[in-house]
């Protein structure tokens, strides 16, 4: 599980003390002096841009933390949640593969879904005809192993299962995190929780 971090955590205690926000579940912890992705070895992380992967305030982006906020920043590939109280949750995550397929701005949590099923998009089935029209809960769900549904249509926060993903622009516009993040986001979230996609 991440780790709740404290508003005034600064980018070097993050990196130097808070490694289990960086570091993949049931993965090795991640060295600090590394600055690019592996990805020759599954079991460390795979996060690029760590100098970019920081704890932020909520002020600068939301009026209020009524039902809470998320922040899905996409160049740092990083999702920050602030509970209603100000609790501060930091999970890196996967993000869209192309700017055409990128949404920006504010949305909100819409639905919540626990064993999601999958459906592939029009769009997605245009690029990709062999793939199925339908999949159920399992591990072979894109989705993972829960969603949180936007205002957007076709557009989730989810988990994966396949964790090479996660710090990598690999989806064709949803935000993806490793399914043991999703599961404690989605213990929190609520219909309602406000979001913004910068």
């Amino acid at each position: 599980m991440v780790q709740s971090t404290n508003k005034n955590m600064t980018r070097r205690t993050l990196l130097a003390g808070g490694m289990t926000v960086l570091a993949a579940p049931a993965f090795a912890q991640f060295d600090a002096t590394e600055t690019t992705e592996i990805e020759s070895d599954p079991s460390r992380t795979t996060r690029r841009n760590i100098s970019s992967f920081r704890s932020l305030d909520w002020e600068p982006y939301f009026s209020n933390l009524g039902k809470g906020a998320i922040l899905v920043d996409i160049t740092s590939r990083a999702l920050h949640f602030w509970q209603e109280d100000g609790e501060y949750h930091l999970y890196p995550s996967s993000v869209p593969l192309s700017e055409d397929l990128t949404r920006r701005g504010r949305t909100k949590i819409t639905r919540r879904v626990e064993g999601p099923s999958w459906r592939p998009t029009p769009a997605m089935k245009k690029r990709n005809p062999e793939w199925p029209d339908f999949i159920g809960p399992g591990p072979d769900n894109p989705l993972g192993t829960h969603a949180l549904h936007l205002t957007w249509q076709y557009y989730r926060i989810h988990g994966t299962h396949d964790t090479r993903k996660i710090g990598r622009r690999s989806s064709n516009g949803c935000i993806g995190l490793y399914n043991e993040h999703i599961a404690d986001l989605f213990s929190m979230v609520l219909v309602g929780t406000q979001v913004l996609l910068i």
